[in-house]
């Protein structure tokens, strides 16, 4: 874990059949680009972002993503890091744990003393770029939304490449409209064009409320569990070598942004304070009250697969700390996991 910007990776999973280190790291250090932002000097694995996107007195994604957080605990554990951010006026503690016998990320984003509407999420990175092409395989829970950002997220000006078309609303990843009139599908990663793209999906949730978005790769399925009502939807941000500017130079490869957020895609506080998607029910941004803590969890997991286990087809909780896993085949997966975490 980094402490400024708060970033974790490399994260390593002990699997019975190895070690995997599904979480991203840039292909570039921190002191390879002086002057960038210190999100981008960073970035890798996952981090806290509040608000989330760009604001108009503040770094994009906040303080929370760029400066410096502090220590106030340190276990075999758990890490308790703390910052005071001056752009939100209050406090954030956050706290990631682990469980014995149990290959998960715990964490949990404390907020006090915040007073207005924000937006916020998680930023979890994928490293898909050592499997072959559309060795990946991406899914999530039901969704009642689902969309391409409505402008355009690639600028031919600036070197970069889009293929997803803007705006466009679909119901299966694997059938989305791209620039053209094409069908593209975005269900199976890596893929073989070089593109940046970004979609917004928006979940139901089960009877609990909690929603889910997979991974499945040769060898394991990386998933995150959450509840729908903190974290409305899940942006998906490909990264497959589609910027050339300076520091990407096309080599940011095979990487996937599978971010839960209370936020309008990543166009940042003032947009998603405007609640554009009110007319759908989705929220894009929270109020907060300075004198009420609040706490909001997620949960990040990496399970052993067979071979041959194919996409996820629904992720369940058939009993207390147990999680079944089912591929489009029909065959499953059940390991430990105190998913309670997140209700």
């Amino acid at each position: 874990m980094t402490l400024r910007g708060n970033h974790i990776a490399p994260v390593i999973f002990h699997l019975p059949q190895g070690d995997v280190t599904p979480y991203s790291l840039a292909p570039w250090t921190p002191t390879d680009h002086l002057g960038i932002d210190p999100l981008l000097e960073m970035l890798r694995g996952d981090f806290w972002c509040m608000p989330f996107g760009a604001q108009p007195d503040g770094p994009a994604h906040g303080e929370a993503a760029n400066a410096q957080w502090n220590c106030v605990e340190l276990t075999e554990s758990t890490a308790h890091l703390r910052i005071h951010a001056q752009d939100l006026g209050a406090q954030i503690d956050k706290f990631v744990s682990v469980r014995e016998g149990q290959t998960a990320l715990f964490q949990e984003f404390r907020i006090s003393g915040l007073q207005g509407s924000f937006s916020y999420g998680t930023h979890p990175i994928l490293d898909l770029s050592q499997f072959p092409f559309e060795a990946a395989r991406i899914s999530t829970g039901a969704t009642r939304w689902a969309s391409v950002f409505p402008d355009l997220f690639s600028r031919a000006e600036l070197g970069e490449n889009q293929v997803l078309e803007p705006g466009a609303v679909f119901d299966n990843l694997s059938e989305i409209p791209a620039i053209g009139g094409e069908a593209f599908d975005l269900s199976r990663y890596p893929t073989t064009t070089p593109h940046e793209d970004l979609v917004m999906l928006t979940q139901r949730g089960d009877e609990r409320g909690l929603g889910w978005t997979a991974v499945s790769v040769p060898g394991y399925v990386w998933f995150a569990l959450k509840n729908v009502k903190d974290f409305p939807s899940t942006l998906l941000w490909v990264s497959n070598g589609g910027r050339t500017q300076n520091p990407w130079n096309g080599r940011h490869l095979g990487r996937l942004g599978v971010e839960d957020v209370c936020s309008f895609f990543h166009e940042g506080l003032e947009a998603s304070r405007q609640d554009r998607l009110a007319h759908l029910g989705i929220a894009t941004a929270r109020e907060f009250n300075a004198q009420t803590d609040i706490s909001l969890r997620v949960l990040q997991s990496v399970v052993p697969s067979p071979t041959g286990f194919g996409r996820v087809a629904t992720i369940e909780m058939p009993l207390p700390n147990i999680v079944r896993i089912t591929d489009e085949f029909g065959t499953f997966i059940e390991q430990p996991l105190d998913w309670e975490y997140v209700i």
